[in-house]
């Protein structure tokens, strides 16, 4: 998109816009040079800014990345696409140059969720009064990966040293709390979720501490405080996907500029190439997955790669999920496999991105999923931090595929929770993270952090490349 039409969407003048402020560092060498070209109309997504590659087991730490057909290569920092630009138009907006949206600079602290659009409907930031409350695909479009939770507990109200926020603070005001964790730093979104979190009616937020999505309380029970808020004007369309069916088993987005897998790795279209992997089902290991993809030549492309955070969180569908729709969070043009989870319920995979999530256990050693099925913990059964609670009864199963207007067999709906028994915590569209490696015999556990989360280390797969 040119500027000067990303400048009408955000609301200043077009001559203005060549004023531009970039907000990533150089990427490494290796990055291909047609990687940095902007793709997206409407519903561009922004670059995850990661700038850096990350190893696996024992060498999680920093390091530079691979080259092309190496190891590992085909990580976030691998490729440039839309990295984030911003203007600061100093009267307490800014404008985001890739999306076309304008933000507040500023927050709003201890907000309820549901006297957001009341909140929204009196801004008048900038001189400006069509401020809305932002959906979760334009808020999550701020999220920044070169962040790090840091190595202290999250439980605590001490921030550590090395905590870094999820966002730009060069150009947005961020605040660590001061009372609770620190890590409660959850922004209100507009999205309610059509399932239920952790029992509770709720919506999906954005957690600028911790670098996650989860379902939120959208009347959080004994809470004295309400949530973070950012407001968000310009721009109508973005979030909204654009599919086509292309009818060779690929699927093009032409808001985003992206093209799609129909169907993802648990496929019958793709068993003759799984052969090298742990399973042969579509489960896979971070490092199968980037070879996955990075070698896959299919619809007359070899150019495929594993989706970084943001473009797949992008492919999400908070209209739908197991409970309301007896379908994945997902539009019925694509295809997706259907497991059997640790609470021997019908539910949809987890999927791998190539960006790696650093948190305080062993940065590095994790790499950001995406849930389009409901994304489960056992509450009240807390391990250590980074020990599982429990194992289920046998392995999850996974192979049946459900294709255009077919949903699959959904969960039933959700238990209580109580007991500790595994339900979903954190609502279908959920982002989250899983070790990118580990034994087989190992995974899944659950009983990770205050919600009891389930960890899989073999995760399915959707690669993506640029259309065109």
């Amino acid at each position: 998109m040119s500027l000067e039409n990303l400048g009408r969407l955000a609301g200043f003048a077009p001559a203005l816009a060549v004023c531009i402020l970039l907000a990533s560092a150089p990427r490494p060498s290796i990055a291909q040079a047609a990687n940095s070209a902007g793709t997206g109309t409407t519903f561009a997504i922004v670059d995850t800014n990661q700038t850096l590659c990350y190893g696996i087991e024992a060498n999680f730490e920093l390091r530079s990345c691979p080259s092309a057909g190496d190891e590992l290569y085909g990580q976030d920092a691998n490729y440039t696409i839309n990295p984030p630009a911003y203007r600061d138009n100093g009267d307490g907006t800014i404008s985001d140059l890739v999306t076309g949206l304008m933000w507040q600079k500023g927050f709003t602290r201890n907000v309820d969720w549901n006297a957001a659009p009341d909140l929204a409907a009196r801004a008048d930031t900038g001189g400006h009064t069509d401020w809305r409350v932002p959906g979760t695909k334009e808020l999550y479009s701020l999220l920044d990966f070169s962040g790090h939770q840091g190595s202290g507990d999250p439980s605590s109200t001490s921030v550590p040293h090395n905590a870094v926020p999820f966002m730009n603070t060069d150009i947005f005001d961020f605040e660590y709390p001061t009372t609770n964790r620190y890590i409660d730093a959850q922004y209100i979104t507009s999205t309610a979720y059509t399932g239920l979190a952790l029992g509770n009616k709720s919506f999906m937020g954005v957690n600028f501490a911790d670098g996650r999505i989860k379902g939120y309380p959208q009347v959080p029970p004994g809470m004295q405080r309400g949530w973070y808020i950012r407001l968000v004007r310009g721009n109508p369309e973005y979030g909204k996907n654009v599919f086509q069916d292309k009818g060779d088993g690929t699927v093009t987005d032409t808001a985003t500029g992206l093209a799609w897998m129909q169907g993802d790795s648990g496929n019958q279209t793709f068993a003759g190439i799984l052969n090298r992997n742990h399973f042969q089902d579509g489960r896979m290991d971070w490092p199968e997955a980037l070879r996955f993809c990075e070698s896959l030549n299919f619809a007359s492309a070899e150019d495929w790669r594993l989706p970084s955070a943001k473009e797949l969180q992008g492919l999400v569908d908070y209209s739908r999920s197991p409970k309301a729709t007896n379908s994945a969070a997902l539009d019925p043009v694509f295809q997706i496999s259907s497991i059997t989870d640790e609470a021997d319920n019908a539910n949809f995979p987890g999927f791998w991105t190539s960006t790696t999530l650093l948190d305080g256990r062993q940065p590095g050693s994790d790499s950001v999923v995406v849930f389009f099925g409901e994304a489960l913990g056992a509450p009240g059964r807390m391990g250590a931090p980074g020990a599982g609670g429990g194992r289920p009864p046998r392995p999850p199963m996974h192979g049946q595929m459900t294709g255009p207007d077919q949903h699959g067999g959904g969960p039933p709906p959700q238990m209580p929770n109580s007991g500790g028994k595994i339900i979903d915590v954190h609502g279908a569209g959920a982002q989250r993270s899983d070790p990118k490696t580990g034994d087989a015999d190992d995974y899944p556990v659950w009983g990770h952090g205050p919600q009891g989360d389930v960890r899989r280390v073999y995760n399915h797969v959707r690669c993506v490349r640029t259309a065109g």
